[in-house]
Protein backbone atom coordinates (compact mmCIF):
# COMPACT_ATOMS: atom_id res chain seq x y z
CA UNK A 1 0.00 0.00 0.00
CA UNK A 2 1.50 3.32 -1.03
CA UNK A 3 0.56 6.59 0.62
CA UNK A 4 2.06 9.82 -0.64
CA UNK A 5 1.17 12.44 1.89
CA UNK A 6 2.44 15.99 1.76
CA UNK A 7 1.28 19.40 2.92
CA UNK A 8 1.05 20.80 -0.59
CA UNK A 9 0.69 17.59 -2.59
CA UNK A 10 -1.96 17.34 -5.31
CA UNK A 11 -3.74 13.96 -5.25
CA UNK A 12 -4.78 12.51 -8.60
CA UNK A 13 -8.26 11.02 -8.86
CA UNK A 14 -8.53 7.28 -8.36
CA UNK A 15 -5.14 6.85 -6.73
CA UNK A 16 -6.28 6.76 -3.11
CA UNK A 17 -9.27 5.57 -1.18
CA UNK A 18 -11.94 8.03 -0.06
CA UNK A 19 -10.68 7.76 3.50
CA UNK A 20 -7.16 8.71 2.50
CA UNK A 21 -8.36 11.65 0.39
CA UNK A 22 -10.23 13.05 3.35
CA UNK A 23 -7.23 12.71 5.62
CA UNK A 24 -4.97 14.28 3.05
CA UNK A 25 -7.33 17.22 2.78
CA UNK A 26 -7.01 17.93 6.50
CA UNK A 27 -3.23 17.84 6.38
CA UNK A 28 -3.26 20.13 3.36
CA UNK A 29 -4.85 22.81 5.51
CA UNK A 30 -2.10 22.40 8.10
CA UNK A 31 0.48 22.92 5.41
CA UNK A 32 -1.42 25.91 4.10
CA UNK A 33 -1.36 27.54 7.52
CA UNK A 34 2.40 27.11 7.62
CA UNK A 35 2.77 28.73 4.21
CA UNK A 36 0.53 31.63 5.22
CA UNK A 37 2.79 32.45 8.19
CA UNK A 38 5.80 32.27 5.89
CA UNK A 39 4.11 34.84 3.63
CA UNK A 40 3.66 37.29 6.51
CA UNK A 41 7.36 36.93 7.34
CA UNK A 42 8.18 37.82 3.76
CA UNK A 43 6.16 41.05 4.06
CA UNK A 44 8.35 42.23 6.95
CA UNK A 45 11.50 41.11 5.14
CA UNK A 46 10.47 43.10 2.05
CA UNK A 47 9.86 46.30 4.02
CA UNK A 48 13.20 46.04 5.79
CA UNK A 49 15.04 45.39 2.52
CA UNK A 50 13.39 48.37 0.79
CA UNK A 51 14.50 50.73 3.56
CA UNK A 52 18.02 49.29 3.57
CA UNK A 53 18.29 49.50 -0.24
CA UNK A 54 17.35 53.20 -0.31
CA UNK A 55 19.86 54.08 2.42
CA UNK A 56 22.64 51.94 0.94
CA UNK A 57 22.31 53.45 -2.54
CA UNK A 58 22.52 56.99 -1.13
CA UNK A 59 25.59 56.32 1.04
CA UNK A 60 27.28 54.43 -1.81
CA UNK A 61 27.29 57.60 -3.93
CA UNK A 62 28.46 59.72 -0.99
CA UNK A 63 31.40 57.43 -0.16
CA UNK A 64 32.44 57.01 -3.79
CA UNK A 65 32.64 60.78 -4.34
CA UNK A 66 34.22 61.23 -0.90
CA UNK A 67 36.81 58.51 -1.58
CA UNK A 68 37.90 60.18 -4.81
CA UNK A 69 38.01 63.57 -3.10
CA UNK A 70 40.01 62.43 -0.07
CA UNK A 71 42.09 59.75 -1.87
CA UNK A 72 40.97 57.19 0.73
CA UNK A 73 41.06 53.49 -0.17
CA UNK A 74 39.01 52.71 2.92
CA UNK A 75 36.17 54.92 1.65
CA UNK A 76 36.47 53.73 -1.96
CA UNK A 77 36.50 50.08 -0.89
CA UNK A 78 33.47 50.63 1.31
CA UNK A 79 31.76 52.36 -1.61
CA UNK A 80 32.54 49.38 -3.84
CA UNK A 81 31.20 47.09 -1.16
CA UNK A 82 28.04 49.17 -1.01
CA UNK A 83 27.62 48.91 -4.78
CA UNK A 84 27.58 45.15 -4.37
CA UNK A 85 25.25 45.50 -1.40
CA UNK A 86 22.76 47.55 -3.41
CA UNK A 87 22.74 44.78 -6.01
CA UNK A 88 22.51 42.12 -3.31
CA UNK A 89 19.58 43.86 -1.62
CA UNK A 90 17.82 44.26 -4.97
CA UNK A 91 18.42 40.57 -5.65
CA UNK A 92 17.00 39.65 -2.24
CA UNK A 93 13.90 41.72 -2.98
CA UNK A 94 13.56 39.97 -6.34
CA UNK A 95 13.83 36.60 -4.60
CA UNK A 96 11.03 37.53 -2.17
CA UNK A 97 8.85 38.61 -5.11
CA UNK A 98 9.46 35.28 -6.85
CA UNK A 99 8.70 33.21 -3.74
CA UNK A 100 5.28 34.88 -3.49
CA UNK A 101 4.37 33.41 -6.88
CA UNK A 102 2.18 30.28 -6.69
CA UNK A 103 3.51 26.80 -7.36
CA UNK A 104 2.83 25.11 -10.69
CA UNK A 105 2.87 21.66 -12.23
CA UNK A 106 6.49 22.20 -13.28
CA UNK A 107 7.59 23.82 -10.00
CA UNK A 108 5.60 22.01 -7.30
CA UNK A 109 7.37 23.90 -4.49
CA UNK A 110 7.08 27.22 -6.31
CA UNK A 111 10.09 29.57 -6.36
CA UNK A 112 11.16 29.19 -2.72
CA UNK A 113 14.65 27.99 -3.65
CA UNK A 114 15.42 31.34 -5.32
CA UNK A 115 15.96 32.74 -1.82
CA UNK A 116 18.77 30.24 -1.29
CA UNK A 117 20.29 31.01 -4.68
CA UNK A 118 20.19 34.74 -3.85
CA UNK A 119 21.95 34.07 -0.54
CA UNK A 120 24.59 31.99 -2.35
CA UNK A 121 25.19 34.75 -4.91
CA UNK A 122 25.48 37.36 -2.15
CA UNK A 123 28.03 35.24 -0.28
CA UNK A 124 30.13 34.74 -3.41
CA UNK A 125 30.10 38.46 -4.21
CA UNK A 126 31.34 39.19 -0.68
CA UNK A 127 34.33 36.92 -1.35
CA UNK A 128 35.09 38.66 -4.65
CA UNK A 129 34.84 42.16 -3.19
CA UNK A 130 36.95 41.29 -0.15
CA UNK A 131 39.60 39.84 -2.45
CA UNK A 132 39.71 42.98 -4.61
CA UNK A 133 39.98 45.21 -1.53
CA UNK A 134 42.85 43.13 -0.11
CA UNK A 135 44.66 43.22 -3.46
CA UNK A 136 44.40 47.01 -3.70
CA UNK A 137 45.34 47.39 -0.03
CA UNK A 138 48.56 45.41 -0.56
CA UNK A 139 49.47 47.70 -3.48
CA UNK A 140 48.80 50.79 -1.38
CA UNK A 141 50.63 49.30 1.61
CA UNK A 142 53.75 49.07 -0.53
CA UNK A 143 53.25 52.59 -1.85
CA UNK A 144 51.40 54.71 0.78
CA UNK A 145 49.74 57.92 -0.40
CA UNK A 146 48.45 60.95 1.48
CA UNK A 147 44.82 60.98 2.53
CA UNK A 148 42.56 63.88 3.57
CA UNK A 149 41.85 62.18 6.89
CA UNK A 150 39.55 64.78 8.43
CA UNK A 151 37.05 64.79 5.56
CA UNK A 152 37.40 61.03 5.31
CA UNK A 153 36.33 60.60 8.95
CA UNK A 154 33.30 62.87 8.51
CA UNK A 155 32.03 60.92 5.49
CA UNK A 156 32.72 57.60 7.23
CA UNK A 157 30.69 58.74 10.27
CA UNK A 158 27.71 59.55 8.04
CA UNK A 159 28.08 56.16 6.38
CA UNK A 160 28.25 54.37 9.74
CA UNK A 161 25.05 56.00 10.99
CA UNK A 162 23.26 55.12 7.75
CA UNK A 163 24.47 51.51 7.90
CA UNK A 164 23.30 51.13 11.50
CA UNK A 165 19.85 52.43 10.51
CA UNK A 166 19.73 49.92 7.62
CA UNK A 167 20.77 47.04 9.88
CA UNK A 168 18.20 48.08 12.49
CA UNK A 169 15.42 48.18 9.90
CA UNK A 170 16.24 44.64 8.80
CA UNK A 171 16.44 43.38 12.39
CA UNK A 172 13.17 45.07 13.34
CA UNK A 173 11.07 44.09 10.33
CA UNK A 174 12.66 40.89 9.02
CA UNK A 175 13.79 37.43 10.11
CA UNK A 176 17.55 37.93 10.03
CA UNK A 177 18.31 34.79 12.03
CA UNK A 178 15.93 32.36 10.32
CA UNK A 179 16.02 33.50 6.69
CA UNK A 180 19.31 32.91 4.84
CA UNK A 181 18.44 35.34 2.06
CA UNK A 182 17.84 38.16 4.53
CA UNK A 183 20.82 37.12 6.65
CA UNK A 184 23.18 37.38 3.68
CA UNK A 185 21.85 40.89 2.92
CA UNK A 186 22.21 41.78 6.62
CA UNK A 187 25.84 40.63 6.58
CA UNK A 188 26.50 42.85 3.57
CA UNK A 189 25.23 45.83 5.58
CA UNK A 190 27.25 44.85 8.66
CA UNK A 191 30.27 44.64 6.38
CA UNK A 192 29.54 48.21 5.30
CA UNK A 193 29.29 49.29 8.94
CA UNK A 194 32.65 47.64 9.68
CA UNK A 195 34.11 49.41 6.67
CA UNK A 196 32.87 52.76 8.01
CA UNK A 197 34.30 52.02 11.48
CA UNK A 198 37.59 51.04 9.86
CA UNK A 199 37.67 54.27 7.85
CA UNK A 200 37.04 56.31 11.01
CA UNK A 201 39.85 54.53 12.89
CA UNK A 202 42.24 54.85 9.96
CA UNK A 203 41.36 58.53 9.60
CA UNK A 204 42.05 59.16 13.29
CA UNK A 205 45.44 57.41 13.11
CA UNK A 206 46.46 59.36 10.01
CA UNK A 207 45.22 62.65 11.47
CA UNK A 208 47.12 62.17 14.73
CA UNK A 209 50.30 60.45 13.53
CA UNK A 210 50.42 60.93 9.76
CA UNK A 211 50.72 57.14 9.39
CA UNK A 212 49.11 56.66 5.97
CA UNK A 213 49.61 52.89 5.85
CA UNK A 214 46.75 52.73 8.38
CA UNK A 215 44.36 53.15 5.45
CA UNK A 216 45.24 49.87 3.67
CA UNK A 217 45.83 47.98 6.94
CA UNK A 218 42.33 48.79 8.19
CA UNK A 219 40.93 47.85 4.77
CA UNK A 220 42.52 44.39 5.01
CA UNK A 221 41.21 43.81 8.55
CA UNK A 222 37.69 44.78 7.54
CA UNK A 223 37.90 42.50 4.48
CA UNK A 224 38.87 39.52 6.66
CA UNK A 225 35.89 40.17 8.94
CA UNK A 226 33.63 40.32 5.87
CA UNK A 227 35.05 36.98 4.67
CA UNK A 228 34.25 35.34 8.00
CA UNK A 229 30.55 36.22 7.74
CA UNK A 230 30.42 35.29 4.05
CA UNK A 231 31.90 31.86 4.76
CA UNK A 232 29.11 31.10 7.25
CA UNK A 233 26.39 31.97 4.72
CA UNK A 234 28.17 30.07 1.95
CA UNK A 235 28.36 26.88 4.03
CA UNK A 236 24.67 27.11 4.97
CA UNK A 237 23.47 27.67 1.40
CA UNK A 238 25.61 24.85 0.00
CA UNK A 239 24.33 22.53 2.74
CA UNK A 240 20.75 23.28 1.67
CA UNK A 241 21.49 22.91 -2.05
CA UNK A 242 23.13 19.54 -1.30
CA UNK A 243 19.86 18.48 0.39
CA UNK A 244 21.64 18.21 3.75
CA UNK A 245 19.74 17.49 6.94
CA UNK A 246 18.77 20.78 8.68
CA UNK A 247 21.16 21.60 11.52
CA UNK A 248 18.32 21.92 14.03
CA UNK A 249 16.99 18.41 13.27
CA UNK A 250 18.65 15.12 14.19
CA UNK A 251 18.02 12.34 11.66
CA UNK A 252 18.68 9.78 14.41
CA UNK A 253 16.01 11.42 16.61
CA UNK A 254 13.48 11.41 13.75
CA UNK A 255 14.14 7.71 13.14
CA UNK A 256 13.76 6.88 16.84
CA UNK A 257 10.44 8.75 17.06
CA UNK A 258 9.03 6.90 14.04
CA UNK A 259 10.27 3.54 15.34
CA UNK A 260 8.51 4.30 18.60
CA UNK A 261 5.09 4.15 16.91
CA UNK A 262 3.32 0.92 17.87
CA UNK A 263 3.26 -1.39 14.86
CA UNK A 264 6.29 0.04 13.05
CA UNK A 265 8.85 -2.71 12.38
CA UNK A 266 11.46 -0.70 10.49
CA UNK A 267 12.18 2.82 9.16
CA UNK A 268 14.25 3.18 5.99
CA UNK A 269 14.87 5.57 3.08
CA UNK A 270 14.56 8.42 5.60
CA UNK A 271 15.40 11.88 4.29
CA UNK A 272 14.96 15.34 5.84
CA UNK A 273 15.94 18.43 3.86
CA UNK A 274 15.33 22.18 3.60
CA UNK A 275 13.33 23.70 0.77
CA UNK A 276 14.09 27.27 1.86
CA UNK A 277 14.68 29.01 5.18
CA UNK A 278 11.94 27.95 7.59
CA UNK A 279 10.45 25.22 5.37
CA UNK A 280 11.67 21.65 5.91
CA UNK A 281 10.46 18.45 4.23
CA UNK A 282 10.69 14.76 5.12
CA UNK A 283 10.13 11.46 3.33
CA UNK A 284 10.51 7.86 4.52
CA UNK A 285 9.28 4.28 4.22
CA UNK A 286 7.67 2.58 7.24
CA UNK A 287 7.57 -1.21 7.35
CA UNK A 288 4.66 -2.30 9.57
CA UNK A 289 3.19 -5.59 10.75
CA UNK A 290 0.82 -7.35 8.36
CA UNK A 291 -2.05 -7.09 10.85
CA UNK A 292 -1.62 -3.37 11.49
CA UNK A 293 -3.86 -0.54 10.23
CA UNK A 294 -1.77 1.43 7.76
CA UNK A 295 -4.03 4.49 7.89
CA UNK A 296 -3.74 4.74 11.67
CA UNK A 297 0.07 4.44 11.60
CA UNK A 298 0.27 6.95 8.73
CA UNK A 299 -1.74 9.45 10.77
CA UNK A 300 0.42 8.90 13.85
CA UNK A 301 3.62 9.34 11.83
CA UNK A 302 2.56 12.61 10.24
CA UNK A 303 1.25 14.00 13.54
CA UNK A 304 4.32 13.14 15.63
CA UNK A 305 6.75 14.52 13.03
CA UNK A 306 4.87 17.82 12.91
CA UNK A 307 4.60 18.12 16.70
CA UNK A 308 8.16 17.08 17.54
CA UNK A 309 10.09 18.65 14.66
CA UNK A 310 7.73 21.21 13.08
CA UNK A 311 7.89 19.51 9.67
CA UNK A 312 4.62 19.87 7.73
CA UNK A 313 5.81 18.71 4.30
CA UNK A 314 5.84 14.97 5.02
CA UNK A 315 5.69 12.03 2.62
CA UNK A 316 5.39 8.59 4.22
CA UNK A 317 5.17 5.30 2.32
CA UNK A 318 3.64 2.43 4.29
CA UNK A 319 4.90 -1.07 3.48
CA UNK A 320 3.85 -4.46 4.81
CA UNK A 321 6.29 -7.34 5.02
CA UNK A 322 4.59 -9.30 2.24
CA UNK A 323 5.18 -6.51 -0.32
CA UNK A 324 7.94 -4.45 1.30
CA UNK A 325 10.44 -5.01 -1.50
CA UNK A 326 8.10 -5.34 -4.47
CA UNK A 327 7.52 -2.67 -7.08
CA UNK A 328 4.42 -0.71 -6.18
CA UNK A 329 2.03 0.74 -8.78
CA UNK A 330 1.99 4.51 -9.10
Amino acid sequence: MHHDHEGQAQHEPGQHSQRHDHHGHNHHHDGHGHHHGHHHGHTGNKQGLLIALGITAGIMVLEFVGGLWTNSLALLSDSGHMLSDAGALALSLLAIWFTAKPSSARLSFGFHRIEILAALFNAVTLFVIAGLIIWEAIERFLHPSAVASGSMMLIACIGLIANLISAWSLMRKGDVQGNLNLRSAYLHILGDALGSVGAIVAGAVMLLFGWYVADPIISIIVSLLILKGAWGVLKSTLHILMEGTPHAISLVAVKQVLEGIDGVVDVHDLHVWTITSGIEAMSCHLLIGDDRDSQSILQQGITVIEKRFGITHTTIQIEKSTISHQALPV
